[in-house]
Order: structure tokens, then C-alpha cells, then sequence
């Protein structure tokens, strides 16, 4: 699915405080393609500080990603500070050892930051905290994998993220790895 500049715009104009012309946006060439960033060096800074992070993320270096959280962090509105970020990434990389997290598109107004990710994993720990959807808690691994797509939003002060929500397939997840059942596509009767 390919998201174009009306439809990230769109979407912008539904985050409060967010409201931008057309105009003030530009889109990216080379591995940024589907970059939409307004065009301010507050926004042009943020979008490289999220894709810096995705980076260290990618390597596995989740302490070295939870750098990226602010000592006040919030997480879903709630406190989590660095070291409620560096527990989740922990669980996750203990959970899935090869995470990884591909950005597919990107948006940056202001202190914003959106991204849309194709998330893959491969079940090969025991997760301990009610994350990704909290079904993991205690289930041996499956050694399945897995490939869904989630939506982050961040908003970053002082070069670090101080609010993070996201929007996950965790149904799809549990489904590829095994502990849920699939469910059959809808046919529309003939």
C-alpha cells in the first residue's frame, strides 16, 4: 500500500494543533521516498532523530534505543521515563531476538513524528510484561514468525521522544505465530 502526500496530509490535519498547507511540506527522494516532512529544521530534525533510533533498533541495540526516551517519557499517556522504554524494549528483543521495525512511510510537522512499519519477528523467548498485546505473557516459543504493520506517533522535545502511541496488528501477530486461530476471509455470497 502506497501512501501519497494527500493522504499523509489528511491525516496530519486530524492531529490536534497540526494544521499545514500543502505547501509546507516536501517529500523526500532515495531511501526517504515516501518521507513527508514540513519543511523546518525542528521537523527535519526529528524525522532523523526517529530514523537514527529505528536504525540502533534494528541492530539490536535496545539500550542504546531507549536513549531516545526522554527521563519523562509517556508511553500509551502513561509515565514510562528511559527506563519503562528500556524494560519494553528489553521484552521485546528477549521475545523476538530479530525485531525489526522497516519504515515504510513518514511524517514530520513540528514536534510530530508518524511513522508506518512493517514490524517481523520470530517467537524464540518468553515475553515477561503485557506487551504486544499482552498474549505473550509466560507462552513458550513458538519459533514461528511473523509480519504485521504498525503506526507510531511520537512527539519529541529537546531532541528526545517525551510521548509515543502506536496502532498494531497484534491479532494478525498472534495469529502467524500460532495462538490464535485464523479466521477465514469474507465471501460475499454470489
Amino acid at each position: 500500500m502506497h501512501t501519497n502526500r494527500r493522504q499523509v496530509l489528511a491525516a496530519l490535519a486530524l492531529v490536534p494543533g497540526m494544521a499545514l498547507a500543502a505547501s509546507s511540506l516536501t517529500e523526500s527522494g532515495s531511501d526517504q521516498e515516501h518521507d513527508a516532512v514540513e519543511q523546518t529544521d525542528l521537523a527535519a530534525k526529528n524525522a532523523a532523530i526517529l530514523r537514527r533510533q529505528n536504525a540502533v533498533m534494528n541492530s539490536g541495540g535496545y539500550s542504546a534505543a531507549a536513549q531516545f526516551a526522554a527521563e519523562d517519557a509517556d508511553n500509551f499517556g502513561r509515565h514510562a521515563g528511559r527506563k519503562g522504554n528500556l524494560a519494553v524494549l528489553q521484552d521485546i528483543y528477549t521475545t523476538f531476538p530479530d525485531w525489526r521495525m522497516e519504515i515504510e512511510d513518514l511524517a514530520a510537522v513540528g514536534d510530530a513524528v508518524i511513522t508506518r512499519v512493517t514490524v517481523t519477528g520470530t517467537h524464540k523467548g518468553v515475553g515477561k510484561l503485557h506487551i504486544n498485546g499482552g498474549l505473550l505473557v509466560g507462552v513458550p516459543p513458538t519459533g514461528k514468525s511473523f509480519k504485521v504493520e504498525h503506526i507510531h506517533w511520537c512527539r519529541l522535545k529537546d531532541g528526545l521522544i517525551v510521548d509515543h502511541y502506536a496502532v498494531r496488528d497484534d491479532l494478525s501477530m498472534m495469529q502467524q505465530l500460532g495462538l490464535l486461530p485464523q479466521v477465514k476471509p469474507y465471501a460475499p455470497p454470489t
